[in-house]
């Protein structure tokens, strides 16, 4: 059984599962994050879903290159979570399955692909404090 984090999902709404993976990627005492602007502000570990055929490894390292602009190396599973929330860019209710990895930040090849995305660098003990979600945040406190 996955651990969930949030809200208690509400028996009357009709969920879809989105499975996705995202990364915890510490420098020094940082992590690499993203500051998703739209529809508004919510700072994440860098990660998203997983397109169907698409493997896991696959997807972290193309949703944190469109996230952050940075290549990453060595990611490695450290747990996983499930969280039930609105995702108003697709308009559907989703159990999210969020798995955790931890990789290394490589080098910077560029600005954010993805719109409304702002890669930025945050000392790991703020980020678990700060983080848009109660998952993200537990994650993050493991490297405290």
């Amino acid at each position: 059984m996955i651990r969930r984090f949030g809200k208690t999902p509400d028996p009357g709404k009709r969920y879809i599962r989105r499975p996705g993976a995202y990364a915890l990627l510490p420098q020094g005492n940082d992590l690499l994050l993203t500051l998703q602007s739209d529809p508004g502000p919510d700072l994440q570990l860098p990660g998203g879903g997983i397109d169907p055929g698409e493997s896991p490894i696959a997807a972290l390292h193309r949703e944190v290159f469109e996230e952050t602009g940075w290549s990453i190396s060595c990611p490695r599973r450290v747990g996983a979570f499930r969280r039930f929330a609105y995702m108003p860019e697709y308009d559907l209710w989703a159990e999210k399955i969020c798995l955790i990895y931890i990789a290394r930040p490589v080098r910077q090849i560029s600005s954010p692909t993805e719109p409304g995305h702002q890669a930025l660098w945050m000392p790991a003990e703020t980020a678990a404090n700060k983080l848009g979600n109660e998952g993200d945040r537990h994650f993050a406190g493991l490297l405290i």
